[in-house]
């Protein structure tokens, strides 16, 4: 029997995001110049990037691949920065490039979205917890703030007041400060309750927040407002993508140590789930067929 009440280890986060590309000199191009990473590594048609350290982005490129339309699949994955001096860095280079960008405030973070030259969303945020908190129910989504006040949740950001962060001389050509990471990723996905299973149920992520008005559920490790966002946004049964389609391969789920690690895999593999073990990890497909690594943190420099 699976444990029912199984938690999954609170200091588990989102490792690196692995794209399929059609063009790989052109997408490491974008992410070096537009959004300031480095290239760790390269090997023929693979790469890997980020801010020193783990990789944050990993590329592997098929000439041939198309993109499907109307599937299961990434939505964004989002791009934590330390502070907002360093976001609003970011998004004065994205402004400064006239890079098209949407900056929003959802009132727990300060954000902008955009896209990639192939069409994978992106969102750049800062954490604000102490402004307010997301209310969610079955008939909407919205947020309050700390002094109790409704608000949509979804606002323009003061871009203004962001850019006064900025300090006479603060260089917009700056690598990525090495203190970014994926904060988490956002996923379409066939069916919401289906993947609340799958994450929830099984994986062992608590979900912080749903409505079924919206189509949307938030999971996370640790009680952070979400490591995983779930919509149903192109449609209830979507189906997912052709195999070998651009855009995400799979998003990594870092464990703290390889105790836990097998723990989740036991877990899969009495749900008679497929798996799929490798150097790096555990590779298994959620209900909608999104790709998740699960890896132990030992394997993130290998």
């Amino acid at each position: 029997m699976i444990d029912a009440g199984f938690v999954i280890h609170p200091a588990t986060r989102i490792g690196h995001v692995h794209l399929r590309v059609a063009d790989l000199k052109r997408q490491i191009e974008f992410y070096e110049h537009v959004l300031g990473f480095s290239l760790h590594w390269r090997q023929e048609r693979k790469a890997g990037l980020g801010a020193g350290g783990a990789d944050l982005l990993r590329m592997s490129e098929d000439r041939d691949a198309q993109r499907t339309r109307g599937t299961t699949g990434l939505y964004h994955f989002a791009v934590l920065f330390p502070s907002r001096r360093e976001l609003a860095r970011a998004i004065a280079r994205l402004l400064s490039l006239r890079y098209p960008n949407s900056p929003t405030d959802h009132l727990i973070t300060e954000t902008t979205y955009l896209d990639d030259p192939e069409g994978n969303g992106i969102e750049l945020y800062i954490d604000t917890p102490e402004r307010g908190r997301w209310d969610m129910s079955d008939d909407g989504f919205g947020a309050v703030d700390a002094q109790g006040n409704q608000h949509s949740g979804r606002e323009p950001l003061d871009v203004e007041a962001l850019l006064r962060e900025l300090q006479p001389g603060d260089s917009l050509e700056q690598p990525a400060p090495e203190g970014i990471r994926v904060g988490h990723v956002h996923l379409h996905v066939a069916d919401v309750a289906e993947s609340n299973r799958f994450y929830h149920d099984l994986l062992g992520f608590e979900i912080q927040g749903q409505s079924a008005a919206v189509g949307v559920s938030f999971v996370s490790a640790g009680g952070y407002h979400h490591h995983i966002g779930l919509n149903t946004w192109l449609g209830q049964s979507a189906p997912p993508a052709a195999d070998g389609a651009l855009g995400m391969r799979y998003f990594q789920v870092v464990l703290p140590d390889e105790s836990e690690l097998k723990l989740l895999t036991d877990r899969l593999e009495q749900a008679n789930l497929s798996i799929e073990r490798n150097e790096d990890g555990v590779l298994v497909r959620d209900p909608s067929r999104n790709g998740v690594l699960l890896t132990a943190i030992q394997n993130l420099e290998r």
